[in-house]
């Protein structure tokens, strides 16, 4: 029997999943999103074109391979049909290609408002949603409250129309003007959107693809930092976004997972609040922003830069159990005379390695420096013509992590990809 890969992110997410994803995608028979919702976006370019997706797998433009929304992703059915509309206008034969769990929960037009209403009332405590229902889906989710795909099969109305009412009272302890009706009308075109496709017993699928000798790879959307449990909580996402989160998304027994595929950029972004030791306010940080074209692919809010945390790095790789690292934006730095590393963080001036309860205790990132490679890496083909200080980065933080960085990015298309270590 096959084992399951798992590719997450080793970050806050935006690590570029979702073009490793589609590189990766011709050695699988399935691609299965295995938690998150609309407010991750993953881009895409090939062929001259970009794609973002922000809930269909990132498999979905590789031939006849199947993809499936697993149970454990929350699904707004309106920015649903706005991704399939999009996509369909590429030529790309969706319904053929993807399938939804009937155990996927449901983002209601309410659980949008309820979720501005209680960012609003945090005041300058906010956390940065980005508004998408994200919190409150998995919020009725966890309380037993949630609304199914599956439910859109059976007596529907009825449980919207109650799911629905809650709500409406919650939201009558706020102030927030808005137009239900108009949500409503393009969310119901979303669920009627939704039944052109085929709604599975995901769990049954993917372990019986597995039985049968079918490769499967889960895709994680956000990262490893913003994890619920593991990330730097409060300022995280709602759901877990780690390995063993495939298991529960997708219903996968942890001795099935196999290798575990970890992407890291080669210096790190956030986006919303939240603590970030190595972020940089000056024209460095700036550069990265600029270079690496760092706005959000779905909210287009720009991105918070800084140097490569590997305190941090080394946390994700533990709690995920990497097994193969890969690098992307390599190209971003390649003006920096000097590229830095967090190797240690100091809390009350005393210097640390481990990654404390509360990261806003760290007062000051302590910091590696290499020489930075000052070349143009977007027409390299080969590992071969890496320059020397690319390579001697390389060997720092595979020095430092324990694990092989097995694959590097050059550039945004598919085809800027090169393959390390490879066996002759």
């Amino acid at each position: 029997m096959k084992k399951v890969d798992v590719l997450l992110g080793l970050q806050w997410g935006d690590e570029g999943k979702g073009k490793v994803v589609d590189v990766l995608t011709p050695g699988y028979d399935v691609v299965a999103r295995f938690q998150g919702g609309p407010n991750a976006g993953h881009t895409l370019e090939f062929e001259g074109q970009k794609f973002v997706l922000r809930s269909i797998p990132s498999g979905i433009f590789q031939g006849d391979k199947v993809n499936v929304i697993g149970n454990g992703v929350v699904l707004n059915p309106a920015l649903f049909k706005e991704e399939v509309d999009a996509l369909t206008k590429s030529g790309h034969p969706l319904t053929e290609r993807l399938k939804i769990s009937k155990k996927a929960h449901l983002i209601l037009p309410t659980h949008c408002l309820l979720d501005k209403a209680y960012e609003s009332a945090k005041g300058t405590a906010k956390i940065g949603t980005t508004g998408k229902g994200i919190g409150p889906a998995y919020t009725d989710k966890i309380s037993r409250n949630g609304l199914r795909v599956g439910d859109i099969l059976n007596n529907f109305e009825e449980k919207y129309k109650i799911a629905t009412e809650r709500h409406l009272e919650i939201l009558k302890s706020y102030e927030l003007d808005f137009d239900l009706s108009g949500l409503e009308k393009d969310w119901f075109e979303g669920v009627e959107c939704l039944k052109q496709f085929e709604f599975i017993d995901s769990e049954h699928f993917i372990n019986d693809a597995m039985k049968n000798g079918k490769k499967v790879l889960a895709e994680g959307a956000q990262g490893t930092m913003l994890d619920v449990d593991f990330g730097s909580y409060p300022f995280v996402t709602s759901s877990n976004t780690v390995s063993a989160g495939s298991c529960i998304g997708l219903g996968v027994a942890p001795g099935n997972i196999g290798e575990v595929f970890g992407i890291f950029k080669a210096y790190c972004t956030r986006v919303g609040s939240g603590p970030f030791p190595t972020e940089l306010f000056d024209e460095e940080g700036d550069s990265m922003r600029d270079k690496g074209h760092e706005y959000g692919s779905v909210t287009g809010r720009p991105r918070r830069c800084g140097w490569i945390d590997l305190v941090a790095l080394k946390y994700a790789i533990m709690i995920n159990g990497v097994t193969q690292l890969i690098m992307m934006k390599g190209d971003v730095l390649e003006e920096f005379d000097t590229i830095k590393a967090c190797v240690a963080y100091k809390i009350n001036g005393k210097e640390t390695e481990s990654l404390p309860f509360d990261l806003s205790e760290v007062t000051e990132p302590v910091y590696a420096e290499l020489p930075g490679w000052q070349a143009d890496l977007t027409k390299l083909q080969s590992e071969n013509e890496f320059p020397e200080e690319l390579n001697a980065y390389l060997d720092f933080l595979e020095d430092e992590l324990g694990v092989p960085v097995k694959i590097v990015s050059v550039g945004p298309d598919r085809d800027q990809t090169i393959f390390r270590h490879q066996e002759n």
